[in-house]
């Protein structure tokens, strides 16, 4: 077999064997196979497609590529949660302890964050004493105890999808629906779930524009899900503005600890019941999505959502001084107030202009060597579809800086004042095949 047969073959657009692609994969990682032949590959992949054997074939290719996490000893039905990406989204950290509350086992590999804000981790950071460093053991220790742990992503699972991954981004071929999908998927099945449920962005923030390109997605990544034997559904949500209202590590922390105090921003608490009731359904609990989504509402009001969010942080070295008072968490130095030039509705509120400015304090990384300040980011006030009047604060900004133009710059470029505005749907669509 030779892989410069195989790119041909694929350029003709015919369906590689299982055998092939496993090649091809193994391959690779091996470095038996040059990075200038699988770019040559991705790029007909990028043009001719896969069906659907293809892409579960090149998904569990990926996935033995590396070790896989073995989470047969947590007792239960573990059901993961990915999200594609977006800005403010804060849902893993009311989601983790919120569904754990009902007894579903929680067991979550996170990483941290390139680009907006942190990463789960980095956020999580945020509170003293937290540490994601955890041996396999201890890790399940946990999630069989509290019924939720967060640990750091392995350093050897899916090499193959780290490699690729690399070469897809020097070369023009990372908007690849199989290529994607297969990337996504083989994480989540290399980490361990019986169930998945995806959340699949869509919007100015997210990485699929479109809906009909996060639909494309979703569905393929189901798709996958179903065929390697793995119960997976997915939420198409928007992300053409931010989820909640603050942007930044530490503020996301104090949103997340709202939240579970059943104070937590309309739509932030929509998506986590979306997300919650669909996990909580696959685990088997519940009767139907309905009841189980009347289960974790309770949760939120009667105080057990944010008790295990207690036990979950201090079980990982984390003070829980700070959730009980959220002040105690890190302060930017300066707060400025972004008031409204004008009379009218919020009409738009790009999330990638405002998750860039937020980057810019020092919430995020611009490259992977960045440090990440804990305390900066943003706070919304109004939302798109909110009235406004002249003088209004529309967002406070947390600095460490004292004069931020180009940040005030950035942020007025994302904000539009009109005369008439609509609030903007946050579920667009929930696909189970």
């Amino acid at each position: 077999m030779r892989i410069v047969d195989l790119i041909t073959k694929k350029q003709h657009g015919e369906a590689l064997t299982t055998e092939e692609i496993d090649f091809m994969i193994q391959g690779f990682t091996a470095g038996d196979i040059p990075d200038y032949q699988m770019s040559a590959m991705a790029m007909a992949i990028y043009f001719k497609d896969m069906n659907d054997q293809e892409r579960s074939d090149l998904t569990m290719s990926i996935v033995r590529s590396g070790e896989t996490i073995d989470l047969s000893a947590i007792h239960g039905i573990k059901v993961d949660k990915h999200s594609t990406g977006g800005v403010g989204d804060t849902t893993t950290l009311v989601l983790a302890p919120l569904v754990a509350s009902l007894g579903v086992p929680i067991a979550k590999m996170s990483g941290r964050g390139l680009g907006h804000t942190g990463g789960t981790i980095d956020k999580l950071e945020a509170i003293p004493g937290f540490h994601v460093e955890l041996t396999e053991e201890k890790f399940i220790e946990l999630v069989n105890k509290n019924k939720v742990a967060v640990v750091g992503q392995s350093g050897n699972l899916t090499p193959a999808d780290k490699k690729l991954y690399a070469l897809r981004d020097v070369t023009g071929t990372v908007d690849s629906i199989p290529l994607i999908a297969s990337s996504i998927m083989s994480k989540k099945i290399a980490s361990g779930a019986d169930a998945i449920v995806l959340d699949v962005k869509t919007g100015a923030g997210a990485f699929m524009k479109t809906t009909e390109d996060a639909r494309e997605l979703a569905h393929a990544m189901v798709k996958i899900g179903k065929m390697v034997g793995r119960d997976t559904m997915a939420v198409i949500s928007d992300m053409s503005q931010p989820l909640g209202f603050a942007i930044g590590n530490a503020l996301e922390i104090k949103e997340a600890i709202d939240t579970l105090n059943g104070h937590g921003p309309a739509d932030l608490v929509d998506l986590c019941l979306t997300l919650g009731s669909q996990m909580v359904h696959l685990a088997g609990v519940g009767s139907d999505l309905s009841e189980a989504r009347a289960l974790l509402e309770e949760n939120l009001t009667n105080g057990k959502a944010l008790e295990k969010f207690k036990v979950f942080a201090a079980s990982q070295g984390g003070d829980i001084s700070v959730i009980e008072n959220p002040e105690l968490l890190p302060q930017a130095a300066y707060e400025t107030e972004v008031l409204a030039d004008r009379d009218g509705k919020l009409s738009q509120i790009v999330a990638d202009g405002l998750g860039v400015a937020a980057m810019m304090l020092g919430a995020g990384r611009a490259t992977k060597d960045s440090e990440i300040d804990l305390a900066v980011g943003l706070v919304l006030h109004k939302k798109v579809g909110d009235a406004v009047k002249k003088g209004d604060p529309l967002l406070t900004i947390h600095s460490n800086q004292l004069e931020i133009p180009e940040v005030e710059e950035k942020i007025w470029e994302s904000l539009t004042i009109s005369e008439e505005a609509d609030p903007i749907p946050l579920i667009h669509e929930v696909i189970v095949d």
